[in-house]
């Protein structure tokens, strides 16, 4: 257990003699389908009102109802708010994995168990909590058929006794989740919440270290997950156009992107619309309709995970190479078909890099948490017509679909990019349009859209080979010196993707190198190895591909540098081998972890000192 907030108390009978202080994680482990969310929502709500930071990751099973789920909240008063691998409070629901649950937890541990399942009797080195909670949700939910609904929520009443939750804080969190329009069913389970904590005042007695004290960390703050926050932004970018295919973790996204197109883009006079949104028969179909719609001047956007991505190589390789704007969004799952769909994972980053036939690289970006998925989306459109590419935005689902604390989103100011567009009046003082030759020299033509009134501006638009007129050509010559200016349209973008976050640490020999959600893991893991080893390293966080020259300045200037990632082939380092010297990467070292649940710290440091021979 995490005891780094220590303070003595008056010791009752079995009672605690110190006190762990807002700095635990809290796992329910209960049955899919069976009401829990609203239960864990307004738990983790409460303890984040109270102004202690918190985040919550809800680990959900693929398939049917009835099958188990677990939700951690893990509250940290030093705003550490990644995975805890250690359980410090389990809240025992589900009676098929209990025993398994109970048995995981570190000695010393709280358990808040279901009576009948007599989980007590397993371990003399926990603190075990037995509630009935059949007895006391049959007063409260006469209706027999909603109990099973209304139960679950009487262990955040137990839960609000046992760590010190403010109950006023409670009930404004469940009032915030049902809403004015399900006034009844809030009161239900406020009742059930006030009975659950009437009977752990009556009933329990205090036995575990660990309690919520009030904070003002989170003031202004707001939680929101990333495929919402993912969304707005793409709002706020001037997207019109969405296509898209159902599949975990990416569905949430695009559900919340209509949701925001019905709140802003429908005139109220008229009750006319300024999008549109089209569910493909695939995302192989979903991917063409974007390009297709981007053609034409829209700014056009797909959702997805690596199965989709897989899918839509033929097409994402029509958009590279006839230089067609596109933005798509993978978030990231573990495996194929086959694999886990609701797990987490960063296994996409090699494929999508080299999608589709040929020679082809793309550019991909990697937010890291709900504010730069807002911005990113924004950043994406620019750059997509800016280079006029298909731009890919990774993120994962623990960050897609997982709680996260945000500071509320700035307004977007600055004016959208469009890119090299030539209008009419721009054709008029030109001797020549030439779709695709490279004027400035940095291997960005020009372009028109559809529909505009000038006898230069036609052309026609293809994927396969051409000259720098757009005309057919299966010449030699025009062929390589096509792709030679696409791989000089690459270059120029390393200047202008999103630049890396680096924390350069004088002293230190060391250098960890992550990108998106590993971010929370490493930092804290620095921490980690700071505290308990003495050594220091310094600090790079990619946010895009390609690679800027601050990623091989960084290499270079430490002995050794480890990538952080969530593969089993290390593919954020494969591309780096595929550009940088040998020197350079004669330094790396991966630490790399792949079992679906979001990285943790610990994971980090043990890997990290083992490689070190600590």
């Amino acid at each position: 257990m995490s005891t780094s907030e220590v303070s003595p108390v008056a010791s009752r009978t079995g009672g605690p003699s110190y006190r762990v202080v807002n700095d635990w994680s809290i796992q329910v482990a209960t049955v899919n389908g069976s009401g829990s969310q609203t239960a864990n929502s307004v738990l983790m709500r409460s303890i984040f009102q109270m102004g202690v930071p918190v985040s919550g990751k809800n680990l959900f099973p693929s398939n049917i109802a009835g099958l188990p789920t677990w939700f951690t909240i893990r509250a940290n008063k030093n705003g550490w708010i990644g995975r805890k691998k250690e359980i410090d409070f389990l809240i025992a629901m589900n009676p098929e994995t209990a025993r398994e649950d109970v048995l995981k937890l570190q000695e010393g541990a709280a358990v808040v168990y279901d009576e009948p399942l007599k989980l007590n009797e397993l371990r003399s080195d926990l603190h075990f909590y037995p509630v009935p909670f059949d007895k006391i949700v049959a007063p409260v939910c006469p209706d027999a058929k909603l109990r099973k609904l209304v139960k679950n929520i009487i262990y955040d009443g137990v839960v609000a006794h046992l760590l010190g939750i403010d109950l006023e804080e409670m009930r404004k969190a469940l009032y915030k989740q049902f809403g004015a329009r399900k006034a009844k069913a809030a009161e239900l389970n406020w009742n059930a919440i006030l009975a659950g904590k009437k009977f752990a005042e009556e009933n329990l007695e205090k036995k575990d270290p660990f309690s919520v004290e009030r904070m003002d960390e989170t003031k202004g703050k707001i939680i929101i997950d990333g495929n919402a926050a993912a969304a707005l932004g793409c709002v706020f970018a001037g997207c019109t156009v969405v296509t898209w295919y159902p599949i975990t973790p990416s569905s949430s996204l695009v559900e919340s992107t209509i949701g925001y197109f019905k709140r802003l883009r429908i005139d109220k006079a008229t009750g006319k619309a300024s999008f549109a949104v089209v569910q493909a028969e695939d995302e192989l179909a979903a991917v063409g309709m974007v390009i297709g719609a981007s053609w034409a001047g829209a700014r056009a956007m797909t959702s997805t995970s690596g199965p989709g991505i897989s899918l839509m190589a033929e097409f994402v390789g029509l958009g590279y190479y006839a230089e067609i704007p596109a933005v798509i969004f993978d978030v990231q799952r573990v495996g194929p078909s086959t694999g886990l769909p609701t797990r987490t994972m960063q296994g996409d980053l090699l494929s999508t890099a080299l999608l589709s036939h040929g020679d082809t690289r793309h550019p991909m970006f990697f937010p890291s948490s709900p504010a730069e998925c807002f911005t990113m989306a924004g950043d994406a459109f620019d750059f997509a017509e800016q280079f006029q590419t298909p731009v890919f935005v990774m993120t994962d689902l623990d960050l897609g679909m997982n709680n996260w604390m945000a500071d509320p989103f700035e307004y977007p100011t600055a004016p959208l990019n469009r890119g090299k567009v030539l209008t009419a009046e721009d054709l008029d003082k030109v001797a020549e349009f030439a779709r695709y030759r490279d004027v400035d020299g940095d291997g960005v033509p020009y372009r028109t859209l559809p529909g505009t009134a000038h006898p230069k501006a036609a052309y026609f638009t293809r994927g396969s080979g051409h000259n720098d007129k757009a005309a057919y050509t299966e010449r030699e010559d025009d062929y390589v010196n096509n792709v030679d200016r696409l791989s000089r349209k690459f270059e120029t973008m390393r200047s202008w993707v999103p630049q890396p976050e680096v924390l350069v640490n004088e002293k230190a020999k060391i250098g960890i190198i992550c990108c998106g959600t590993s971010r929370y893991a490493v930092e804290e893991s620095r921490d980690q190895i700071m505290r308990e080893y003495g050594i220091e390293t310094s600090y790079l966080r990619l946010k895009a591909y390609p690679f800027t020259s601050a990623l091989l300045d960084f290499i270079n200037q430490h002995d050794r540098v480890y990538i952080v990632e969530q593969n089993r082939d290390a593919q954020l380092m494969a591309l780096m081998r595929l550009e940088f010297p040998v020197d350079a990467l004669a330094k790396l070292r991966s630490i790399k972890y792949y079992g679906g649940m979001p990285l943790d710290a610990r994971t980090v440091t043990t890997d990290f000192v083992t490689q070190e021979g600590l």
